[in-house]
């Protein structure tokens, strides 16, 4: 009966509402690198790669990685942020009872007195100060879980990236002991010529600099494979000495090729632009809620009970109590202090509409430099290898001459020089294409889609994707 008493006197119609989004300008209806039919990537969309190794990596952050776990408290809290700023919306109503015992004076008999209530208590939101405080938190928990998504990907790419590293860092070892392999082979000719006279101690030097140069090329190699494989292991949540990664290389690995479709589809994937759009409705509804602080505000309470000298005469009717009240604040002087706080709500929205539009653009440049990565390291990797291919051949041509005594140590070392080179070049490309891949994955948006933001329980996986 309070309850509606309270609810009854709430006007409508009378609230202040966010000003509108502004229209952003439209963007164009294609990408300029794009030129296959749209092929969106999966939620797993690393298992095009091929590789089971990868496969259960991604599988362990989604529960062990830690930036996850602390993406998805910060969306408990924003969620409870909201709740907390929701109940305002409503009345507060609470209970209460006393037993009193009293006495004045010493020859006086003592009197006691018992009671129960029931208060309540409504804040008007006549102009939507609380409606809009409500839906300035909502809107920011949902950017929350964007946020969630972004974090999501970040995470999904770096582990990718990293283990592509590792692979390369290993590949590239292999290639160093078969330099060096290579490099010793040629000095044991050469002390071979020496003693025959045949080669002098200059070229002897020479190529004993070369081996000596080959041996200290392994040290950072095996350096790379052990940092890396310390940085996988935090990002799925592991001691670097609990890791072990099986991979040498990249044979029998894929590189998959997922194409964009239109911008505008890709703008609702990218939980980056939907985190940006929903900051920006948060900061509407929090200016509006600003204004909505310069207006007066109203207040009803009610209160209700029972009150007797005896418990058993606490519930008659005729110990019935209840009282109404009805109240108006406005705010006279502050120094500016209310007109500040919508001054600087305005600023904020204002930084966040550049904000959006700077996300949009940068979503839209991201994806047509992943597809320009790709494109260009698929073209550089299939050179590399046609130039590993001539250098390998010119080499063992030139390690047969040299037996035979038919060409000099200065070509065949330029030759030596050349296949080195060549084998780096092509194990480096290898990994560039691979990591080009992962990172046009990233930047359409990876496995997360926007039906996300609609899960209600911000568990790590189910909010995060």
């Amino acid at each position: 009966m309070v309850l509606g008493a309270l609810l009854g006197f709430a006007p409508a119609g009378c609230a202040l509402h966010p000003d509108a989004i502004p229209a952003i300008e439209r963007g164009p209806d294609r990408f300029r690198e794009a030129a296959a039919p749209a092929a969106w990537p999966n939620p797993e969309w690393w298992r095009g790669f091929g590789s089971v190794e990868l496969d259960r990596l991604m599988r362990r952050i989604a529960s062990e990685n830690l930036d996850l776990a602390a993406a998805a408290a910060r969306v408990r809290q924003a969620e409870a942020t909201a709740r907390v700023a929701g109940s305002t919306l409503l009345p507060t109503i609470s209970s209460g009872g006393n037993a009193r015992r009293s006495q004045t004076g010493s020859g006086n008999p003592s009197a006691t007195s018992y009671d129960i209530s029931l208060a309540a208590s409504y804040e008007l939101d006549v102009w939507g100060l609380n409606r809009n405080t409500y839906e300035s938190a909502r809107l920011s928990a949902v950017a929350t879980r964007y946020a969630l998504g972004t974090t999501l990907m970040t995470a999904e790419a770096s582990v990718a990236n990293t283990y592509f590293t590792i692979l390369e860092a290993r590949n590239a070892l292999r290639i160093q002991e078969a330099n060096l392999n290579a490099a010793r082979r040629v000095l044991n000719v050469i002390r071979q010529q020496v003693a025959a006279g045949t080669a002098t101690g200059l070229d002897l030097a020479q190529q004993e600099t070369v081996v000596a140069q080959q041996e200290a090329a392994v040290p950072p190699l095996r350096q790379s494979v052990s940092q890396n494989v310390a940085t996988l292991a935090v990002l799925v949540g592991l001691a670097p000495v609990q890791l072990d990664i099986l991979g040498e290389g990249f044979e029998g690995l894929d590189v998959p090729s997922p194409s964009p479709g239109l911008p505008s589809a890709l703008l609702a994937r990218r939980p980056d632009v939907l985190q940006a759009e929903a900051s920006l409705a948060s900061a509407g509804a929090n200016t509006a809620a600003a204004r909505a602080a310069l207006l007066p505000s109203f207040t009803l309470s009610a209160q209700g009970g029972f009150t007797a000298a005896l418990i058993g005469t606490l519930l008659r009717p005729e110990a019935q109590f209840y009282s109404l009240a009805a109240s108006v604040a406005q705010t006279i002087f502050d120094n500016g202090g209310l007109r500040g706080r919508v001054e600087l709500a305005r600023a904020q929205q204002e930084e966040l509409v550049i904000v959006y539009r700077q996300t949009i653009l940068n979503a839209l440049a991201d994806v047509e430099s992943a597809l320009a990565a790709l494109r260009e390291t698929t073209e550089q990797e299939a050179l590399l290898a046609e130039a590993e291919r001539r250098a390998a051949r010119a080499y063992n041509i030139s390690e047969e001459q040299l037996r035979g005594g038919v060409i000099n140590l200065i070509t065949l070392l330029s030759t030596q020089t050349t296949l080195f080179t060549a084998r780096r070049n092509l194990s480096t490309g290898r990994r560039n294409r691979f990591q080009a891949a992962v990172g046009l994955f990233r930047a359409l948006g990876g496995g997360w889609g926007a039906s996300a933001a609609a899960v209600p329980s911000p568990t790590l996986v189910e909010v995060a994707r």
